[in-house]
């Protein structure tokens, strides 16, 4: 299966993406990897941790339409930078809580900096990708956040054996802003405006016009109604998705018997076989658009395919509770429900290349507010029933109607920039 490599400069802003990707779901992960040690030293319920958990995503999808309006408007190099500062101080502070109302405010402010984060970082990359590359922007970007997702809980585990959990907040949180300031030194809106950027890398690069940093006004009328079959597919993911963030070490722990070390072990297993998956949706979405030239195909296809396979994994969980086929059959659902995440952020360029800031935004609220929904669900339901697996039935059956609702989306009709000139992308002199 060929894939479309960038260049020098282009490998650089995609590794710098790539670590702040890492970063951001250590920041957004930390939290459920040392939740049952929080949990007991602050004297917190299951209900009142699946609420201190949902904080996060209170902030996170408004924040997301925010975020996209001004990067849109804006470009991602300021946006991201101050993203970045702001996961810096609430990741700090959070070393700082005493109870629930204040790590409920520390996680709704986290939630703040980050909701602005990918629809940024998702324009950037329809600037600094091409068509045919965008599977593999997206899908290692993405990937390296699954990264970040597996190897926190098992470095928080080791690191609360040798430090308070609260000391761990504040390293994290120091190395946040270390990104911010390698991000403004070296990222630019426009490829342009890049000093180490080839003429040949340049001139294989969509970019947008030639303008300070932003697309213009956001044609909100046309967009919103186009986007709004993503949105529901996107919550539908969304909610199995965020119980995995949130619940997966606990469940681990307390479903199978293991202690915590052991948990958090699986629970990496899990998030880096997800991390190849994201990987490998991308590549398969580039590879079936070049076979087919149908991005229905290359998107909407694949997506349902994967849902349907991702709520089929789900079956064993829910029938069989040991600690083997559990893993496998929580790894596997991960992995094809991960396979379809790329396709789904590379449809929002495809639909609106000039507006992928904002379109990302909308897509991504829904599956925050899915993140508000689904661990409040699942505390209820596990204190109401006493089954750690239970609330997974609701995962099958939000699966099965994203899978249906996903063949509304129509990644081969483009919304069109407004009053922007086009201009052909031509090498200097």
């Amino acid at each position: 299966m060929l894939i479309v490599l960038p260049g020098r400069a282009t490998r650089n802003f995609l590794l710098i993406l790539c670590v702040m990707h890492v970063i951001l779901f250590v920041d957004r992960v930390n939290l459920a990897a040392a939740a049952e040690t929080i949990k007991d030293d602050l004297g917190l319920t299951n209900l009142q941790l699946g609420i201190a958990f949902s904080a996060f995503n209170y902030a996170y999808a408004p924040f997301q339409l925010v975020g996209g309006w001004i990067a849109d408007r804006f470009g991602s190099r300021r946006t991201l930078a101050v993203c970045a500062l702001a996961w810096a101080v609430t990741t700090m502070l959070t070393g700082a809580i005493g109870g629930l109302a204040t790590l409920f405010a520390v996680r709704f402010a986290l939630g703040m900096g980050e909701g602005a984060t990918l629809p940024a970082a998702t324009r950037a990359l329809s600037k600094w990708t091409s068509e045919a590359g965008r599977g593999f922007g997206i899908g290692l970007t993405h990937a390296a956040g699954r990264i970040g997702a597996g190897v926190t809980a098992p470095i928080v585990a080791l690191l609360i054996t040798v430090m308070s959990w609260r000391l761990i907040f504040v390293v994290l949180g120091i190395v946040s802003a270390f990104w911010a300031v390698l991000w403004v030194w070296y990222f630019r809106d426009d490829p342009r405006d890049h000093s180490s950027i080839s003429p040949d890398e340049l001139a294989a690069l969509t970019a947008g016009p030639a303008q300070p940093g932003g697309s213009g006004p956001v044609p909100w009328r046309r967009l919103v109604p186009r986007m709004v079959p993503m949105m529901v597919t996107y919550f539908c993911m969304g909610w199995t998705g965020w119980l995995y963030v949130t619940w997966m070490p606990s469940l681990f722990s307390k479903n199978y018997g293991i202690d915590m070390k052991k948990s958090s072990m699986f629970f990496a297993a899990t998030f880096l076989c997800a991390m190849c998956a994201e990987f490998i949706g991308g590549i398969i979405s580039d590879y079936l658009l070049r076979r087919t030239g149908r991005r229905q195909i290359a998107r909407s296809w694949l997506i349902a395919v994967c849902l349907l396979l991702a709520l089929t994994a789900l079956i064993p969980a829910i029938l069989v509770h040991e600690l083997i086929p559990g893993v496998i059959s929580f790894t596997l659902a991960l992995f094809f429900l991960d396979t379809a995440i790329s396709p789904m952020w590379i449809a929002t360029m495809d639909i609106a290349p000039e507006y992928a800031g904002s379109a990302s935004a909308l897509m991504n609220a829904a599956g925050a507010v899915a993140g508000i929904l689904s661990p409040v669900a699942f505390a209820w339901i596990l204190d109401r029933t006493g089954s750690w697996t239970m609330p997974f039935a609701v995962s099958m059956a939000l699966l099965l109607l994203g899978a249906v609702t996903v063949f509304w989306i129509r990644p081969d009709q483009q919304i069109e920039a407004d009053a922007v000139p086009t201009r052909l992308i031509l090498a200097p002199n």
